[in-house]
């Protein structure tokens, strides 16, 4: 049946896409996946402009997923379409951004802020595809035992709050429980305090591995500053990084 006129007003600004934007987890490890496409059949969550939804299945026992957003506020945002993390480093909006501001840097050099290094989630993770929890379980009144297509345990978090995220508040980090989490995390974290003498240029490395190389030190601290040597202490499991004269406040930044 054709769309009414009313139904279809304003459809040159309806979005249309052949395959979507999504990060490795929401996508799975099943490099085979077929999707469902639908076009125009959501609205998205931010523009709420039809848009071309996919569905799919990102592996064995785990739950059937959807696009959330379309792809031009995926693109303005740089997240996936799915859990509208950010697609470079997984993380919340408002943790990238905030991370980024508080170190004073522009976006093309975030690769070396420290607290996005930290954070940034580099393999996927794929258990957030499995499916829910089954409420009736845990009241004891499910009835369909094995054939019960959500999972029968306990949560591991009782606090969690990904389940009732808002779409919109991640989004734009208004008011977003995880990223908050988050950055309490970091606060939390131990610092390195810069050294009150200037000429100290070399920097203590310690509870390292018997098979790392100077190499592997040297490709870690590189885009800190310019490294004059490395004296590696194999044995020990230490090593001292020496800085050049010229990039000595790096040793600080590390």
């Amino acid at each position: 049946m054709s769309l009414s006129k009313a139904i279809t007003y304003n459809r040159h600004n309806w979005k249309d896409s052949s395959c979507p934007i999504l990060c490795p987890s929401c996508l799975g490890e099943n490099p085979n996946v077929r999707m469902i496409k639908e076009r125009y059949d959501k609205n998205c969550k931010i523009c709420t402009r039809p848009f071309t939804c996919f569905r799919w299945c990102p592996g064995m026992q785990m739950r059937f997923k959807k696009t959330e957003i379309c792809q031009a506020c995926a693109r303005m945002k740089n997240v996936c379409q799915t859990c509208v993390l950010d697609l470079v480093y997984g993380l919340p909006t408002q943790v990238r951004d905030v991370a980024i501001m508080n170190a004073n840097k522009s976006a093309a050099r975030a690769a070396k802020n420290k607290t996005l290094i930290k954070l940034s989630r580099m393999a996927p993770y794929y258990t957030q595809n499995r499916s829910r929890i089954c409420s009736f379980w845990l009241r004891g009144r499910c009835r369909r035992a094995e054939g019960c297509p959500y999972r029968h345990e306990k949560p591991h978090d009782p606090d969690e709050v990904l389940y009732s995220q808002n779409i919109r508040d991640r989004y734009y980090g208004n008011n977003d429980l995880v990223a908050e989490k988050m950055l309490h995390r970091v606060g939390l974290m131990p610092k390195l305090d810069v050294p009150l003498d200037k000429t100290i240029s070399t920097l203590y490395v310690g509870n390292l591995s018997e098979q790392i190389s100077e190499a592997e030190l040297l490709n870690v601290f590189y885009p800190y500053g310019e490294i004059r040597s490395v004296t590696l202490v194999p044995r020990q499991s230490y090593a001292f990084v020496h800085s050049s004269s010229s990039s000595r406040a790096a040793v600080g930044d590390i």
